[in-house]
């Protein structure tokens, strides 16, 4: 492992939350292709170890390979994310339609969502993203950057691509 390669895992390790490409160069004084560079490296470098580095989001995190979540699971003392079957069906509708209104996803599902949204706004996988520009001028609500990373996934539109 080169010292940049190092710097880089300590940063990204140190954050926690997914950084920028951006802010990786402007941290390490360094250029967006530099950074880049360095991120593949160190993405190469950690074959076969215990951490993996992921692209989520609009950023980079370290994170545990899948298969010794169960064993660093153990340690959790955080309580898990708790979702219902009622707060996913909302939530999958919200990822997959979005920006989409209260009314509107009560159509497909055919019952109030209202606590389902509340618990999901307040669980951050959820949030405002505007009004619809109809009379009564309801809410339309979108995911958030944290239900990217909560899932894993890079972008939005890595549901729309599956879904086709």
């Amino acid at each position: 492992m080169t010292s940049e390669t190092a710097a880089l895992e300590a940063l990204l390790f140190a954050a926690g939350d997914p950084l920028t490409k951006e802010k990786i160069a402007e941290l390490m004084n360094i250029g967006v292709i530099d950074a880049l560079k360095l991120l593949r490296q160190l993405e190469n470098e950690l074959v076969g170890r215990g951490i993996i580095l992921r692209e989520v989001s609009n950023g980079w995190q370290l994170s545990t390979r899948a298969e010794y979540f169960s064993l660093v699971d153990k340690l959790s003392s955080v309580v898990s994310l708790k979702i219902s079957t009622s707060m996913m069906e909302t939530l999958s509708i919200i990822a997959m339609l979005q920006p989409i209104t209260k009314v509107e996803i009560e159509e497909i599902r055919s019952v109030r969502v209202d606590r389902a949204i509340v618990k999901l706004i307040d669980l951050e996988l959820i949030e405002e993203v505007g009004r619809k520009p109809v009379i009564g001028r309801p809410i339309l609500y979108g995911t958030t950057e944290n239900f990217l990373n909560v899932f894993g996934i890079k972008s939005i539109n890595e549901l729309n691509d599956q879904q086709t």
